[in-house]
């Protein structure tokens, strides 16, 4: 399996944590509150394009709204590969910091 990128993992994990309420602004204002950073939109629709493609997430349709022009908003849900991509990110993290306390910069 492939390792998701941190920004797949950041996206990914908005939408665990969204649940049902996981569409485009909402996962970008859940990427922003956990970044600290601003983001624009297209670069949350970038990367959920390739999550798409690679299977880790599916999109349903909402119902058309007036506030949209009668458009629907996209919905996004982890598919049983995403949420396996999340474990295993979660696990090479785990591995990695193991034993690392602090970092410090030491001079030399």
């Amino acid at each position: 399996m492939k390792l998701l990128s941190r920004i797949e993992e950041i996206i990914l994990l908005s939408i665990w944590r969204l649940d049902d309420r996981a569409y485009g602004m909402a996962i970008r204002e859940e990427v922003i509150k956990a970044t600290g950073k601003k983001w624009l939109l297209g670069a949350i629709y970038g990367p959920l394009g390739r999550l798409y493609k690679n299977g880790y997430v599916l999109t349903l349709k909402g119902e058309p709204t007036s506030e949209r022009g009668g458009r629907s908003k996209v919905y996004y849900r982890l598919s049983r590969e995403g949420v396996k991509a999340l474990r295993e990110i979660q696990r090479v993290n785990s591995v990695i910091w193991n034993g690392i306390e602090e970092l410090e910069f030491k001079e030399e």
